[in-house]
């Protein structure tokens, strides 16, 4: 777990760190994710980079969306596999969602998620194979790390080179945001996740809620399997999801805290609203006719409809 002056003090770290004029520029080392997940956050590292901080985003060279910028510097490492080879998987996992019953949510996501994430998971490994992008990290003395939780390989990272990690993310589908923050989740008053449960429950619901989430301790550990097998590799110690989920300094979650349902929460978890998608562009500009027009050009085609 990270130490307990970092959990006090980065939340106000961070808020210095957003606020124009206010802090000293620091030094941030980005692990991303790829696709959907890097539009939220490339604009905030846009921003970050835009005030004067010193940002490095160390990605794979195979990148659907991650690419060069003018604002921060891109370090990237090679890959096992090409864009062909993550496209095509990533195509095995979207047509299997077609086809899967909504209500079997567990196997929704079991065996072509755990075929996906292999591709994913093996990037970590990648990057601590290349000596010459691990000996730059230990010499850059970064201030922290800036990461998307969901291929657990920006966990790694702080947790190697024991830096003070922000995560930036909607939430974890699993149980280890709850459990790496010790925050309270009582399964009588708090629904799982995909349970569809709101926080008043009826006796039968908080049965339900209860074997969910034994059903979603079974899952997460088979989800992760993979990637835990890296972080041992990579730390050479026997690692768990705890070990790496605790070590975060603060949870900047996209979200709010009556979206989904009231919740007991830790100091480290800061609701930052829901950026979740492309900024928007402006509407177009569309003239709509007035109701007295339009029914004036329904009554002149009726007139030209033979009787």
């Amino acid at each position: 777990m990270a130490p307990a002056v970092w959990t006090g003090l980065l939340p106000l770290w961070m808020c210095l760190l957003l606020a124009p004029g206010f802090a000293q520029a620091g030094k941030l080392l980005v692990i991303p994710m790829d696709g959907s997940h890097w539009f939220t956050m490339n604009a905030v590292v846009e921003k970050l980079a835009h005030r004067g901080h010193e940002v490095v985003v160390v990605r794979p060279e195979v990148s659907w969306r991650q690419g060069k910028s003018s604002n921060y510097t891109v370090k990237t490492y090679s890959t096992s596999y090409t864009l062909e080879d993550l496209s095509h998987q990533f195509k095995v996992f979207t047509d299997s969602q077609w086809k899967t019953r909504a209500q079997d949510r567990l196997s929704l996501i079991m065996k072509p998620s755990n075929d996906v994430l292999k591709y994913f998971f093996s990037n970590c490994r990648h990057l601590f194979n290349d000596k010459k992008l691990i000996k730059y990290i230990e010499d850059s003395s970064f201030d922290a790390v800036f990461l998307d939780p969901f291929d657990m390989c920006g966990l790694i990272v702080a947790k190697y080179f024991s830096l003070p990690s922000v995560v930036f993310s909607r939430g974890v589908f699993c149980h280890y945001l709850e459990e790496g923050t010790q925050s309270p989740s009582p399964l009588s008053y708090v629904p799982r996740f995909l349970s569809e449960f709101s926080d008043a429950m009826t006796f039968r619901q908080r049965v339900w809620n209860h074997i969910l989430h034994w059903e979603e301790r079974l899952f997460c550990a088979y989800l992760l399997q993979v990637g835990l097998e890296a972080a041992s590799e990579i730390l050479q110690t026997t690692v768990t999801a705890y070990d790496l989920y605790s070590h975060t300094s603060v949870w900047l979650l996209r979200s709010d805290f009556v979206l989904d349902y009231p919740r007991p929460v830790m100091p480290n978890m800061i609701f930052i609203g829901g950026i979740n998608c492309h900024p928007r562009k402006p509407l177009s500009q569309v003239s709509c006719p007035s109701f007295s027009s339009g029914e004036s050009g329904v009554d002149e085609k009726a007139k030209q409809i033979p009787h």
